[in-house]
């Protein structure tokens, strides 16, 4: 059932129409240079049912996969072409993980820049309030600003970033330089109206010669006033894009005001109002790890904690709370010792290539995240090492820290 066409390419001629589900025919697809590692190398053979062969044929053709032949359920197995095809693999087993790259965010469709520092947009603050429980740590505001009358109107997606210029001047007479923030609304804004954005921001505070420092635009932003006027620049960012696929799987590891992206994804896949203007019904699995000091300081949990109730099938949620949870080891319960404790079940989500993972917060999260990561996977035999770039270069890790 093999036929070859000039130019190096197998050609199997296979019908496109509607085939019944209880069509039980197995396929061989004999491919090189598909997989991480020792598996690129060599030749490796994936037996698919028919009703997967065009669609593992199209994965390994779109991640650099030489296939020298498609063999038949009437084939010898032992039959092999020379010539390479394109084609595409299904989704791994439990002892290896192929990086796959499912269909992204379009990026052209991705506003970016529509206004830029030495022309800002004038945005208007309409409400400010405290994100905090009584007993929390620090200063944590949900700010959010009015964007009507832009000429262009200043739109954005999730996932995305904007620049706040402060009020002010510096030491050396000059005006402030613009602070970016990950933006925690979808792209209809909290009201729905598509006019707004809101932000997350954490009062940086640090000590300096004994004296207590506060940061100038956090500060800005989280003593603002209704009605102020703020300059907005932006949107920026494509790193952080959700992927179109409603059967999407969705890793979210966040600390603090890192936890901004994850509240667009989470209210654009489970709140009701977004679901019926979206026109978008996530039906993947989408899985939250969150970092706090204490309970008091965990931000939007009770959002969360709804849709946890209420889409059990499609949500989980795990908080690593620091000062009042341990860990195995008796210490301090950070991210990723929950990551650790899960490890299995995470690389079993990442084996399937519809699975994206995000990660955003604090800078210094990333070396304990890929240390539990590093460990996991080699349980599972896999360096993490080169996974982990695989993975990226197939649009499914994506990384904002600061």
């Amino acid at each position: 059932m093999i036929s070859r066409l000039s130019g190096g390419f197998v050609c199997m001629r296979v019908s496109t129409g509607r085939v019944p589900q209880s069509d039980s025919r197995m396929f061989t697809v004999v491919v090189a240079g598909f997989g991480l590692g020792v598996q690129r190398q060599g030749e490796r053979r994936l037996t698919v049912p028919f009703s997967q062969l065009q669609g593992t044929m199209q994965t390994i053709a779109r991640h650099g996969g030489r296939i020298s032949a498609v063999l038949g359920p009437d084939a010898d197995p032992a039959a092999s072409a020379a010539e390479p095809v394109a084609a595409s693999a299904p989704a791994p087993s439990s002892s290896s993980t192929t990086p796959s790259k499912p269909a992204a965010v379009s990026h052209a469709d991705v506003p970016v820049n529509l206004y830029k520092p030495k022309d800002p947009f004038v945005g208007t603050v309409t409400e400010n309030y405290s994100l905090l429980a009584d007993g929390a740590i620090g200063r944590v505001n949900h700010i959010t600003f009015d964007l009507s009358g832009g000429d262009p109107q200043l739109h954005y997606v999730e996932g995305q970033s904007i620049g706040i210029i402060p009020d002010g001047e510096d030491a050396k007479g000059k005006p402030h330089k613009l602070r970016l923030y990950s933006i925690a609304s979808t792209r209809h804004g909290d009201d729905m109206a598509g006019n707004t954005v809101s932000l997350c921001v954490r009062q940086l505070q640090y000590e300096k010669d004994g004296e207590t420092i506060n940061g100038v635009c956090s500060t800005f932003l989280c003593d603002i006033e209704a009605g102020a006027k703020v300059k907005i620049t932006g949107p920026v960012g494509k790193e952080m894009l959700l992927p179109e696929d409603e059967d999407a799987n969705v890793i979210m590891l966040a600390t603090g005001t890192g936890i901004a992206p994850m509240r667009t994804y989470l209210r654009r896949m489970f709140e009701p109002a977004e679901r019926e203007k979206n026109g978008w019904q996530f039906k993947g699995k989408a899985w939250l790890f969150m970092g706090a000091p204490t309970t008091a300081n965990l931000l939007y949990d009770d959002d969360f904690n709804r849709y946890e109730r209420e889409f059990p099938d499609n949500f989980r949620y795990t908080k690593a709370i620091s000062r009042e949870q341990q860990n195995a080891n008796g210490g301090r319960m950070y991210i990723q010792d929950r990551v650790s404790e899960n490890a299995e079940e995470i690389f079993s989500w990442i084996e399937n290539p519809k699975t994206h993972v995000y990660m955003c917060g604090l800078r210094g999260m990333e070396p304990g995240i890929d240390e539990a990561m590093t460990a996991a996977a080699a349980a599972k035999g896999l360096d993490w090492a080169e996974l982990r770039p695989a993975l990226k270069k197939a649009e499914r890790w994506h990384v904002e820290t600061y």
